[in-house]
């Protein structure tokens, strides 16, 4: 592989008839025989889907199997990225020139095999979220060839020919990239095809979907346009906010911020330092930031809420979080304080319909939508998409559905074999039918993770079990500065929640 620059970094015949019935005969069988392999598999303890992780072990890096097999042996001085952790294509560095910043690149499949050998330079699509946390386009890699980057899907195949200057990602935008070809910019998706034409000489995110369109830069002049190319507003104006709704936006004329309509037409440019937010009922218009307090303007420039807010964020139509006097709470449109703001923080979940609040002693109560405290402990989960939460009330986990109804964990977890217990202030663990498996005889335990281990601790130390019950690690390992325990066989997470690596220590 050639040398680069380090950056910062899945009719009736009789005959035929008879072929068909023999043919189906032996497909009947070769699913049992599959049945029985799986089956054997799950008496092992393995999992039936495998992911792969990376490893970290004597200041190396390797890749290990949600079986804990090791695939690639901890050797390389570089964290080896996997792009998709249920793909088997790993992209290592290697040969790392730290003073002139020169370094090789290869991808490795789950043979140690290597792969992508057509190709000068392989590597993942780094993008980051909101609170700066890396993460890596999962179904896209950039290389390079004859000097020119392009992009390929995790089995190989070219989305786009290796001719672009340049392919870096577009912060927090999922499977859509920016690319540089002669100077101009412009955006590709994960299938290869280009959405904004390469025509502008910068070009970022307006909202944190592709579908909200993309602020484009033009000879000195920024514009909208969305994901199918088409021109929202002009390229003429000094600059466009990231706020934008109800085919409204906020742009920049004469160093001052102007609210306007799809059509360029002015709505309101007086009687604010600065737009920070327009509300979904446009009628109540915007949020707005003066003398460094916030409050609630209508488009006719009249004053709902004044600025008296050092925070101020609409929720659900009329409702907002509101900060004063250094805490938290939720009013109306009418100043009323529906949830006291006695909070060091407030977070609105839409899709559970839900306040989640904190309090001075980092426990939560979890409020409902007609603002009642349904709930009170530290949350430790949420799954929006399983639709419960997980909360911690004295020594105790419970779990609840988005409308507060508890439920046990075996509906929750269905598919653990294993459930954490208590009894006379020791863990151990149960099946579904609440019968022991392990005596209780430990000082914590964790849940089973997706991959059907669970934590265990004893006299201070860390160790793991696998989905059987069966030990794994004997409790040796001092976790207690951890964030998170969570562990693959002998190995755990590791301290940097946002690598995602595992380690032995």
């Amino acid at each position: 592989m050639s040398r680069g620059r380090r950056y910062e970094e899945p009719k009736l015949n009789l005959k035929k008839v008879f072929a068909v019935v023999l043919a189906i005969v032996v497909v009947i069988m070769f699913i049992f025989i599959i049945k029985g392999i799986l089956g054997k598999d799950r008496e092992q303890g393995k999992i039936m889907s495998k992911n792969y992780v990376s490893i970290f072990k004597d200041n190396k890096w390797g890749v290990m199997d949600s079986n804990g097999t090791i695939i690639i042996d901890p050797s390389y001085e570089e964290m080896i990225t996997i792009p998709n952790h249920k793909n088997d294509v790993f992209l290592c560095v290697y040969d790392v020139n730290y003073e002139t910043g020169e370094y090789k690149t290869k991808a490795l499949n789950s043979k140690n095999e290597e792969i992508f050998t057509q190709y000068e330079q392989i590597e993942p699509i780094a993008n980051k979220d909101q609170k700066d946390h890396m993460w890596y386009e999962d179904s896209m890699i950039k290389v390079k060839k004859d000097g020119k980057y392009g992009i390929i899907d995790l089995t190989g195949k070219e989305l786009t020919t290796c001719q672009y200057d340049e392919i870096v990602a577009i912060d927090g935008l999922k499977d859509v990239v920016k690319v540089t070809k002669e100077e101009k910019v412009g955006v590709v998706d994960k299938e290869g095809k280009e959405i904004v034409a390469i025509q502008y000489t910068d070009i970022t995110n307006l909202g944190k979907d592709s579908k909200e369109g993309f602020i484009v830069k033009e000879e000195g002049k920024y514009g909208v346009v969305d994901s199918t190319n088409q021109t929202i507003l002009e390229t003429k104006y000094e600059g466009i906010e990231k706020v934008h709704r109800n085919e409204m936006y906020v742009v920049k004329q004469a160093g001052s911020q102007i609210l306007i309509k799809k059509d360029g037409e002015e709505v309101q440019k007086t009687g604010y330092d600065e737009i920070t937010e327009i509300l979904k009922n446009i009628e109540n218009g915007i949020i707005y930031k003066k003398d460094g307090k916030f409050g609630v303007m209508k488009t006719t420039g009249e004053v709902t809420i004044a600025p008296d807010y050092e925070e101020l964020k609409e929720t659900k139509t009329g409702l907002f979080i509101a900060k004063q006097k250094g805490k938290y709470g939720v009013i109306d449109l009418q100043k009323e304080n529906k949830i006291e703001p006695i909070y060091q923080s407030i977070q609105y979940n839409e899709k559970a319909d839900i306040y989640i609040a904190e309090k001075e002693d980092y426990e939560n109560d979890i409020i409902d939508s007609t603002f009642v405290i349904r709930q009170s402990g530290i949350l430790t989960d949420l799954e929006e998409e399983k639709g419960y939460f997980e909360i911690k009330q004295g020594e105790d986990y419970r779990y609840y559905n988005f409308k507060f109804e508890e439920k046990k964990i075996t509906d929750i977890k269905a598919n653990n074999t294993l459930f954490k217990s208590k009894k006379d202030g020791k863990y151990g663990f149960v099946n579904k039918k609440g019968e022991v498996i392990i005596d209780y005889q430990y000082d914590d335990v964790t849940e089973q993770n997706q991959y059907g281990y669970a934590g265990i601790k004893k006299d201070g130390k860390w160790g793991s079990i696998n989905l059987k019950g069966e030990i794994m690690q004997e409790p040796t390992y001092d976790l207690e500065d951890y964030l998170k325990i969570d562990f693959i066989g002998r190995w755990h997470l590791g301290k940097d929640m946002n690598m995602n690596y595992y380690n032995q220590n």
